[in-house]
């Protein structure tokens, strides 16, 4: 083991070393060492075993030729024993029979003899980076047995723990909300999250989708109405609002609402009264009001197509969820929990999720979110031959990522770029990144709105 490493360094990946030849095992051991693995060596078979309940081991490398139990049926023993183990075997060039049985046997891959040190350590790299995927995945498919008040907020990540703080601090209160965040992020999920752990949840909680209303008929929609009010009124509707009656009413996309209709939505809140359309009186209302939008609602005011009061009303408290390519490992949490409820709905026997599939996944930007990454998940499960998610299941737009990069220059002066090149190149860079939300923007480069507006402004202008 490395007995010198600094103990706030991660701890490396231990890798046993199992060969009767002991010149053999110094020179391995001695390549994987400067590689920044531990190494554990054992001289035969029975010895791995017994040292295998007693050490966590990440990689067993071993020969095939040893006295007594073989390098292959050692294989088999592992792979009974401790299936999550990748075991890499070393074989003696030109048996291709024995590499056979070995991956037969449950070996991650083999190595030959005479062992080229570069390619060895590549295989160990290889099979450690498995190992240490397949224990994530195995974390995060426990982490979904353990969800606790959040069962459709999946993700452990830092950004998910602190919104989940946030939502029981502000769920027991009847301030209104704004959610916000990209589209497909999960907002709605929020705001059901919220109800459910309020003093209104066993009252109703009714969601409307501003943006999925037109003009003309939102306002019934939400107010109702009284019969013969318009041409089609041939009963008395009394709306969203009253429909949600001691409870939630969840209004999403509310920046898309038409301007005549936010004047008559901030006085009903203000005065918890509405008048349905074509009524001859107002009726009280006890409503908790969350509202949610992937526009940016502070340019949106500045521009004059959202009013000011109105965002101030809604705008008590606001939760701003983060998009899924900032979440880490959170996305295989949801991938998993996806091709779960996929493969069930299927009646197909998929559970898990190949590397090279994985590290596509991890790698994608997801613009469209969660709602993108479970529309993903289950093409992938209709596709798929096998018991786990292959990486030629998943779209050719996710296959093919490249993960992009700003390039600020090489050593050659010629290539180099001026400052305000740079930093123009950068806004570039963070506003693709938030989708164009320029609050958003402002706050990822440390600057005011106006400065940004400034910035961009000028290189407007020089276009």
């Amino acid at each position: 083991m490395n007995e010198n490493a600094s103990p706030d360094e991660k701890p490396s990946q231990t890798i046993m070393i199992v060969d009767d030849d002991k010149s053999m095992c110094d020179l391995v051991q001695a390549a994987l060492v400067l590689s920044g693995f531990d190494t554990l060596v054992c001289q035969n078979a029975n010895q791995a075993i017994e040292r295998l309940h007693e050490r966590n081991v990440d990689v067993v490398l071993t020969d095939v030729r040893m006295p007594g139990t073989s390098g292959l049926e050692l294989c088999r023993q592992i792979h009974a024993l401790r299936p999550d183990i990748p075991v890499v075997v070393m074989t003696a060039f030109g048996n291709l029979e024995t590499a056979v049985e070995a991956i037969r046997g449950g070996a991650y891959d083999f190595v030959t003899k005479p062992v080229e040190m570069q390619v060895l350590r590549m295989v160990i790299q290889r099979a450690a980076q498995h190992r240490s995927l397949s224990e994530q995945i195995r974390l995060l498919a426990e982490n979904q047995e353990h969800s606790g008040d959040f069962p459709d907020l999946i993700g452990q990540s830092e950004v998910m723990d602190h919104l989940r703080d946030q939502i029981r601090r502000v769920s027991p209160s009847d301030a209104p909300i704004l959610i916000t965040g990209e589209s497909g992020t999960g907002k709605e999920v929020v705001a059901k999250s919220i109800h459910r752990l309020s003093g209104r949840s066993d009252q109703p909680f009714v969601a409307v989708n501003c943006a999925a209303i037109s003009e003309s008929l939102i306002e019934s929609e939400l107010f109702g109405h009284a019969k013969g009010s318009f041409t089609d009124a041939r009963t008395d509707r009394k709306g969203l609002f009253l429909e949600a009656q001691g409870g939630t009413l969840f209004l999403d996309e509310i920046g898309d609402m038409p301007m005549s209709m936010q004047v008559k939505l901030l006085r009903a809140l203000e005065e918890s009264r509405l008048r349905p359309v074509g009524g001859d009186r107002e009726i009280e209302f006890d409503v908790r009001v969350l509202a949610a939008t992937n526009r940016d609602l502070e340019s949106a005011v500045e521009s004059g197509d959202f009013r000011q009061d109105l965002f101030f009303r809604i705008n008590v408290i606001q939760l701003s969820l983060p998009p899924l390519r900032s979440r880490g490992t959170d996305v295989l949490e949801l991938a998993l929990h996806s091709i779960e409820r996929f493969a069930k709905q299927a009646g197909k026997q998929v559970s898990g999720i190949s590397k090279p599939a994985v590290e596509k996944l991890l790698s994608y930007r997801w613009p469209g979110n969660v709602r993108e990454l479970r529309n993903v998940m289950q093409r992938a499960v209709a596709l798929t031959q096998y018991d786990s998610i292959t990486i030629e299941d998943l779209p050719e737009k996710v296959r093919e990522h490249q993960p992009s990069t700003v390039f600020i220059g090489g050593d050659d002066p010629s290539e180099l770029m001026s400052l305000e090149d740079l930093e123009e190149r950068y806004i570039e860079h963070v506003l693709q990144a938030v989708e164009g939300n320029r609050t958003q923007a402002a706050k990822i480069l440390g600057v005011d709105r106006k400065t940004l507006y400034r910035k961009l402004k000028r290189k407007d202008d020089e276009d």
